[in-house]
């Protein structure tokens, strides 16, 4: 397992780790991802659907990370740095001491997941068919926290996949995978388009949506069965889902005490996912 030193903070084969809180936040890194932490590289190594490209590590990392970096693939370098270079070349202090720069490939909508075209349609669609699992649709969720911690929601409760519309943040920014413990690199996930479409496609792909809201006329979840094929949709903190997203499916609730009617958006999916959860 040869590593690559690296003492110049204007090295360019680091490019992509450079000021990388910058590069997040302006989508600078277009076709790759930065992941942070032993626990997302342990994720991208082992269970990822998207390539590494390299691995970027603290000195005082590498004896402890021995074992996980043994995975890492031989063609795929292995660079290390002392912690204040790594500090210079990220922008800001690394204390987990652990990058790496996946490739994020070609991101489908989720009109293009629900209805690939055949054969890889017929294949899909076989495999939807016999996976049963509940879908999370996620409508103009912007707050990376958020949308991570859905993602770890819907590993946790065997989501089939994750839909989010165009709205939504990107679920490969660095904070969102760390907030998901690397799930947004393992549950599938497809982005783009709007929320009117990415419902029309679930319709047509034969789901029934749950639309989550507090509104006093919507079904209380303890009393609905589970469809055959069912799909969670949530919406933004604050403003919640508009009319026509919960008009377009059935509106669920979830029974709170009086005067409370507001939960954190992926609270309130764990909490839908947990209860169909339990019941399949």
């Amino acid at each position: 397992m040869p590593i690559l030193p690296v003492s110049d903070p204007a090295d360019p084969r680091l490019a992509p780790y450079t000021s990388i809180r910058e590069k997040d936040l302006t989508r600078g890194h277009g076709a790759r991802f930065i992941v942070e932490g032993k626990v997302t590289l342990e994720a991208l190594l082992t269970r990822s659907r998207f390539a590494v490209e390299s691995v970027f590590l603290a000195d005082s990392r590498l004896e402890p990370l021995a074992g996980l970096l043994s995975l890492v693939p031989e063609d795929v370098p292995i660079y290390a740095a002392a912690q204040a270079v790594m500090d210079r070349i990220a922008g800001f202090p690394m204390h987990r001491g652990v990058l790496a720069c996946g490739l994020k490939g070609e991101i489908s909508t989720p009109s293009e997941f629900l209805h690939p075209p055949p054969p890889a349609g017929e294949v899909a669609a076989k495999r939807m068919e016999e996976a049963r699992s509940p879908l999370l649709l996620l409508s103009d969720l912007s707050n990376h926290d958020n949308v991570g911690a859905c993602f770890r929601n819907a590993a946790a409760f065997g989501a089939g996949a994750v839909l989010l519309d165009e709205r939504c943040c990107d679920p490969l920014y660095r904070k969102a995978i760390r907030v998901s413990s690397g799930a947004s690199l393992t549950v599938p996930f497809a982005h783009g388009g709007t929320g009117a479409e990415m419902l029309c496609a679930a319709t047509e792909a034969g789901y029934t949506i749950w639309a989550m809201t507090p509104r006093a006329d919507a079904a209380p979840l303890h009393t609905l069965s589970i469809p055959e094929r069912l799909a969670i949709l949530l919406g933004a903190e604050g403003p919640g889902l508009p009319d026509a997203l919960i008009t377009a499916a059935t509106p669920v609730r979830i029974p709170m005490t009086t005067g409370f009617d507001s939960l954190n958006v992926a609270t309130a999916g764990a909490i839908a996912l947990a209860h169909v959860f339990r019941q399949t």
